[in-house]
């Protein structure tokens, strides 16, 4: 189970973390995501990290999110700076075991996923 918290409202320029915490450490082994929906839009991939740490980034978030996980305490991050309106959406923690390092962005490959958490910006 993934429960999320975080997000809400910011203005263009601002800042806002998200934040998964995973109930069962099973998901400590599986890359973990974060999924980005706009009203009307296909989800999209907005940044991943797998089990050993490494990270991938859509290109439209490079140099303002930074995605991290707390081994310890099973939590995930979404760190978001420099934020811009067309960061607004519903943004989902997803996991996935069967997740490639090169097609971290296919979303069915993601088999849990958290509630969601609203981000607007304006």
């Amino acid at each position: 189970q993934l429960v999320e918290s975080g997000g809400g409202s910011a203005q263009a320029g601002g800042s806002l973390r998200l934040s998964c915490a995973a109930r069962t450490g099973t998901f400590r082994s599986a890359c973990m995501g974060r999924i980005r929906q706009v009203s009307g839009k296909e989800r999209e991939g907005v940044a991943a990290i797998d089990s050993g740490g490494a990270t991938s980034y859509a290109n439209s978030v490079k140099g303002r999110f930074t995605i991290s996980k707390d081994k310890v305490e099973n939590i995930l991050y979404l760190q978001m700076n420099d934020l811009r309106p067309e960061d607004t959406g519903m943004y989902y923690c997803a996991a996935g075991w069967r997740v490639t390092r090169t097609a971290w962005r296919n979303v069915d490959d993601y088999t849990n996923w958290g509630q969601g958490t609203q981000v607007t910006v304006s």
